[in-house]
């Protein structure tokens, strides 16, 4: 009996899914704090001062909403989780990974607004974030979050995002500020929470 009480005991328990929330939380707040570190002071004592910072100001916001709509949908997810899987710490791991770049992207193009590759670039990473939580969110439906796909139904905003990057990158190399455009387009089309996980949560009660 005691070997089978100590063996119990000791058994491997799943990982708990607070501990993959508090960890990605952390990494998006660094991220936020790294990008405005990037934002330089005022060289002057006036608002003239300020317009040299307007590009890296106005990607930095964009930036900064994109961070938040991704952290408010993680959250969302991970509310149908029920035990995290190997699959969905690596598929949690990819998705913090093209966050992480963010910064970099973001204040290049920030430094040069009116250049193509840096427009292009932001553009790729922003596609390569949206994919990964994508196959996230697939993750979570198939390993550890029951009914996800039948909340999510034809998940159209989903679907779209990424045709959207793919048009900002082409467009960067016409008129990159279309291409800007293009970016903070499909972050207007989430800047409203989804909620049809909460929707559906909240209705089996």
């Amino acid at each position: 009996m005691g070997h089978k009480s100590a063996a119990r005991e000791y058994a491997p328990q799943p990982m708990n899914k607070g501990r993959v929330e508090a960890f990605s939380d952390g990494v998006l707040a660094i991220i936020i704090t790294v990008m405005v570190l990037e934002l330089k002071v005022p060289a002057g004592d006036n608002l003239d001062a300020l317009r040299p910072l307007r590009s890296a100001f106005l990607a930095y916001v964009l930036s900064f909403a994109y961070v938040g709509i991704y952290w408010n949908n993680h959250h969302h997810l991970f509310q149908t989780v029920k035990h995290v899987t190997g699959g969905i710490l690596w598929a949690n791991l990819h998705l913090l990974f093209w966050l992480s770049l963010l910064p970099v992207v973001t204040g290049w193009a920030g430094a040069h607004p009116q250049a193509s590759w840096p427009a292009a670039i932001y553009g790729l990473a922003l596609l390569a974030a949206a994919v990964s939580y994508l196959i996230l969110q697939r993750t979570v439906a198939r390993h550890g979050g029951g009914a996800l796909a039948e909340m999510l139904g034809s998940d159209l905003k989903g679907r779209l995002s990424p045709l959207l990057y793919l048009t900002g990158i082409g467009l960067s190399f016409v008129r990159p500020w279309m291409a800007e455009l293009a970016y903070a387009l499909v972050a207007a089309i989430w800047l409203v929470p989804d909620r049809r996980i909460e929707r559906a949560l909240d209705a089996r009660g």
